[in-house]
């Protein structure tokens, strides 16, 4: 197991809790202004039924109808979060490989699990592309977010197939494939790919992040031994009611309205940072998630003048295969992106006295 130099437990919300709860957030990838109103009321509709046990059978059912799946394909989860933890108890493997930069919460739930963890980090020069070729032959488990978090990259979904092995799952995170237009590239809705789990959430496109609410789709088997890993009644009846809404046809067709702005407002955003391309300032593009990673000079003290000006972005530090001159920006409407741009270049003069 590589020597930790990274705080694999830090996520966004750190930077926007206590102190920083009045900053205009630029940390977190949930998207702003949600829950809507609509989604709202069916979650606060729910209450009367607290009484009762949870029973996700229509919520489950939802989900498998939304990617033409059966049921049995099909598990409900306390956010995609907990799926994680799931699948590092319940399987059995002898090499898990997680695939670097991505979400840290794998390889922690892993670790956790008393599993040792190898790492492919992938290159900036490559432009944080996926190589299948750079995955151990042994790898049992291999881990890769699509689009991955930090760096926004959004792999083939050719290339994640070459990872396929006898006897080894391939875990595609793919908590963000809702803020791509057309899920380019998702696996969601295969079952061909021998080995495939996705994860998918719910909290990042509705705002649900404190309902805790996701799901994983993968052969019956391992749906089964991951349900059997789960406490009683894991996820609640408001969050299920969640599930069920988000998957009707006109929470999809605002979904997917909502993917076509995000990627209006995040070439805003690239276009903006690209005025700071003298000053050192680089972008990873192609981005396709509601976020993009940047390098700067001095970008934990950018970061901090930052905050002073009243902005929180998320470092870039804790995820391995990145330092301290990273830092990641979720996308926000123009009209912050535009005064998020004036803060940044105060505090990129301030960072260089």
């Amino acid at each position: 197991m590589p020597t930790e130099a990274h705080d694999l437990r830090h996520h966004g919300d750190a930077e926007v809790r206590d102190d920083g709860s009045a900053l205009v957030d630029l940390a977190v990838n949930v998207r702003a202004d949600t829950p809507p109103a609509w989604l709202r009321e069916r979650i606060a509709g729910s209450l009367g039924s607290l009484a009762a046990y949870p029973d996700g059978r229509a919520a489950r059912a939802a989900v498998a109808a939304r990617h033409g799946l059966p049921t049995e394909r099909v598990l409900l989860t306390a956010g995609a979060a907990e799926a994680f933890v799931l699948l590092a108890r319940a399987l059995k493997v002898r090499r898990p490989v997680v695939v670097h930069p991505q979400f840290t919460e794998p390889e922690a739930a892993l670790r956790d699990a008393g599993h040792t963890v190898d790492r492919v980090l992938l290159r900036e020069e490559d432009g944080f592309r996926l190589d299948p070729a750079a995955v151990p032959e042994d790898a049992d488990l291999v881990v890769v977010g699509n689009p991955t978090n930090p760096t926004s990259v959004l792999h083939p979904a050719a290339s994640l197939a070459e990872l396929v092995r006898p006897g080894r799952t391939l875990v595609v995170d793919e908590a963000f494939m809702d803020a791509v237009p057309g899920e380019r590239e998702a696996l969601a809705s295969r079952t061909d790919i021998p080995g495939l789990v996705v994860l998918r959430s719910l909290t990042k496109t509705w705002g649900l992040a404190g309902l805790r609410i996701g799901y994983v789709l993968a052969a019956p088997e391992t749906i089964a031994d991951l349900e059997r890993a789960q406490p009683l009644w894991p996820v609640s009846t408001p969050a299920l009611a969640a599930a069920e809404a988000c998957m009707s046809s006109p929470a999809l067709a605002e979904a997917a309205h909502a993917a076509h702005r995000i990627a209006a407002d995040r070439a805003h955003l690239i276009a903006g940072l690209a005025e700071f391309a003298p000053a050192g300032l680089r972008v990873v593009e192609p981005a396709e998630g509601p976020f993009v990673l940047v390098r700067l000079p001095r970008a934990a003290a950018v970061r901090e003048h930052l905050r002073e000006l009243g902005f929180a972005v998320r470092r870039g530090d804790t995820f391995p295969g990145l330092g301290e001159e990273w830092l990641r920006l979720a996308v926000r409407d123009r009209g912050t992106v535009s005064r998020f741009l004036g803060a940044l270049e105060g505090a990129m003069t301030q960072a260089n006295r």
